[in-house]
């Protein structure tokens, strides 16, 4: 059991994207089924067998490298990420990755989607569920990561269709 996805959706991904002015309805969907195949929705804020953490089971490696990598020359867009989680920038350095990565949710999608937004390859298309679904593999899973295509398809199905059929 996880969080609804109506809440997921309208409580976290969208205002945390709208604030970081990296929104649009096809980079909510995509956040949404990688929260349903990352964390089944928020039933597992800890990765069963592995160090990754929150809604979108960010790896400690992947949030530093966001942050040494690329928030780090990227001020503009970090000002936004504190401000739209109700974090000051004098206090990051303070707040351990962890805690952030599970208990402000809204920063962890933040996070998923600024590891996202480093590539150049352009979001699929709204609706665009296989495309996502390859996206999701090829950016976010890695070659190297244990997940296929068809377990982000089966977990989209599970926990995001209904609400974009609704």
């Amino acid at each position: 059991m996880g969080i609804y996805v109506k809440d997921v959706i309208d409580l976290i991904i969208r205002p945390a994207l709208s604030g970081i002015s990296l929104g649009g309805e096809a980079a909510v969907q995509l956040l949404a089924g990688t929260c349903a195949q990352e964390s089944g929705m928020g039933s597992n804020l800890k990765q069963v067998s592995g160090p990754a953490l929150g809604l979108f089971q960010i790896e400690p490696a992947t949030h530093a490298d966001i942050h040494n990598n690329y928030l780090r020359f990227h001020s503009d867009l970090a000002s936004k990420i504190y401000s739209v989680c109700g974090m000051a920038w004098q206090n990051i350095g303070t707040i351990p990755w962890d805690e952030l990565l599970v208990y402000n949710l809204r920063y962890a999608a933040c996070m998923a989607r600024v590891k996202y937004y480093r590539t150049s390859a352009p979001l699929p298309a709204l609706n665009d569920i296989e495309g996502q679904a390859n996206y999701w593999k090829t950016i976010y899973n890695t070659a190297g990561g244990a997940g296929e295509t068809n377990d982000y398809l089966a977990s989209y199905v599970k926990y995001v269709q209904p609400y974009y059929n609704k």
